[in-house]
């Protein structure tokens, strides 16, 4: 199995979140209400499958072995892209955040950032994951030998080992707070 095997299969799981938010999103449009706790999940997701998991895997193992390669203008652009992709995602999710507190405090115009901000989701990952599965990945595979890959495709295995243990820990410091 190649690296990016595992990151295109989190792909996946991602994109089936989305189709979930697409239906969410749409009954939130009719009903011109949204169910706060549905939000927090969705958030839970973005943040920590999409965002700490995933994009952890790219930014922290994928990126940072890149950066010590010669990439091409090209690829070295996308890749900064990418990475202000990320960032971009982080800050509509905290908009999110914000705005489902708004909402469930009991301010109901919030719901209009809502609804842009899982509007936005909805468009952002479908195109930043074909980027990365289409162009990206398929580029950065050249930059390694196999033993590389593979070696960052172990990596990858302990990042996720520890992700479980850092949201819990996560958890548990919220509450002791």
């Amino acid at each position: 199995m190649q690296a990016r095997a595992p990151l295109m299969i989190e792909h996946r799981l991602i994109e089936r979140m989305i189709e979930i938010i697409k239906r969410m999103l749409h009954k939130v449009e009719i009903e011109k209400s949204v169910d706060p706790l549905l939000v927090d999940k969705t958030i839970d997701f973005i943040r920590i499958y999409a965002d700490k998991t995933h994009h952890g895997k790219e930014e922290n193992i994928l990126f940072r072995a890149l950066e010590k390669k010669d990439l091409s203008e090209k690829d070295q652009v996308l890749m900064e892209e990418l990475i202000s992709e990320h960032i971009l995602g982080r800050e509509t999710t905290k908009k999110l955040v914000e705005a489902n507190d708004r909402y469930r405090n009991g301010n109901k115009s919030a719901l209009s950032e809502i609804i842009s901000n899982l509007g936005f989701l909805i468009d952002f990952y479908p195109t930043h994951i074909e980027k990365e599965d289409k162009v990206f990945f398929p580029s950065a595979r050249k930059y390694f030998s196999e033993e590389e890959d593979q070696a960052m495709l172990e990596e990858f295995w302990e990042f996720d080992r520890q992700m479980i243990h850092e949201k819990y820990r996560s958890v548990i410091e919220t509450f002791e707070a």
